[in-house]
């Protein structure tokens, strides 16, 4: 059984990239999530406990992840959970792991520049996937050089009047 799941939190250590040998590109890295919450009773902000996992990222998605991430920085991830037993020098524990599908910045803590990676397509050392799906290597409507033919949308000029409300609650926010 394969559980997906959704993280945010900080990445811990510096992102590792390595070549595996068979020619597929991983990055892997410790990601901490904490939780806050307000204590009314005490006025304050309180953390809560701090789960950690180990988040591995595999082809296009590895050398994106090399390319964007630093530590420190505050993620999303989104991939296939598994847990793992250890045992080392007597001690025994259990390791939380992450296969990426995707990840990226958590715009709620900052701001980010999107920069498309050219359209590649596939190479003899990409494996097919397990279940027989066949990834999708360019968006549909995309030339070559990244350009949409798609129509453009009708996208209006002024905001909508409750924006200005939105953003100033934004503003007053806790966090």
């Amino acid at each position: 059984m394969t559980d997906i799941i959704t993280i945010t939190g900080n990445i811990a250590t510096p992102p590792e990239h390595k070549v595996l040998p068979s020619g597929i590109p991983v990055t892997r890295f410790r990601v901490a999530s904490g939780t806050r919450k307000f204590d009314r009773e005490a006025n304050r902000w309180v953390d809560g406990p701090t789960n950690w996992y180990s988040v591995s990222a595999y082809r296009t998605l590895a050398d994106n992840a090399r390319n964007s991430l630093q530590k420190g920085e505050r993620v999303i991830v989104t991939g296939r959970l598994r847990l793992r037993a250890w045992e080392n020098d007597g001690k025994k524990g259990m390791e939380a792991e992450i296969d990426a599908d995707a990840l990226g910045h958590d715009l709620l803590f900052g701001t980010s520049t999107y920069r498309r990676t050219s359209t590649r397509t596939p190479s003899a050392q990409d494996e097919p996937p397990a279940d027989g799906v066949q990834e999708a290597w360019a968006l549909p409507g995309a030339s070559a050089d990244g350009e949409s033919s798609w129509p453009k949308a009708d996208v209006p000029t002024e905001p909508a009047p409750e924006a200005e409300r939105i953003s100033e609650l934004a503003d007053s926010a806790p966090f």
